[in-house]
This record gives C-alpha cells, structure tokens and sequence, in this order.
C-alpha cells in the first residue's frame, strides 16, 4: 500500500472553478497518473483500490470528477440556461 501515499493526493486537488482552465486540468491530472503509472509501476492492488475510488467519485453525482463535468452540474446549467429563456420570453 506504499504506492497509495503517491495516488491519494490526486483525489485531493480541486477542479478549477473558470472553466477555461478545466481542459488544462485534466491534462495534467492524465499526464500525471500515466508517468505514474509508467515509472512507478504500482501493485495491482494500489491500482484497483485508487481505480475503485476514481470510478465511485466520478458516478457519485457529486461533480467532483478528475476528469470531466459530472451529468448533474450540465443538466443545472440547462435548467437555468432554459429558465431565464423563460423567464426573459414572459418579461418580453
């Protein structure tokens, strides 16, 4: 389980909150856990456990995904986007 105290802190790091720097994120967040992966060479254990851990936090629901917008937070952004379109069409 040594390999985990190097896995661990990946989970840690916040999603920016510009969007713009989202697609950066993620970039450096796979780039990361391939020369992980690449140089470390951790046991299948350690890889199971933080694969487990990334896949119960991405389908969560949560919108804490390492790697992309979790369905809640577009289908919260349609809903306004689709709410003020409403509500500017009865103003108007």
């Amino acid at each position: 389980m040594y390999c985990l105290q190097w896995l661990i802190p990946v989970l840690l790091i916040p999603k920016p909150v510009n969007p713009a720097l989202v697609n950066t994120h993620v970039m450096f967040m796979v780039l990361y856990l391939i020369g992980f992966f690449l140089e470390r060479k951790p046991c299948t254990v350690c890889s199971v456990v933080f694969l487990a851990a990334v896949i119960l936090i991405c389908y969560s629901g949560i919108g804490n995904c390492l790697f992309w917008a979790s369905q809640c937070e577009e289908k919260k952004g349609q809903k306004n986007h689709e709410n003020v379109r409403l509500n500017i069409n009865t103003i108007a």
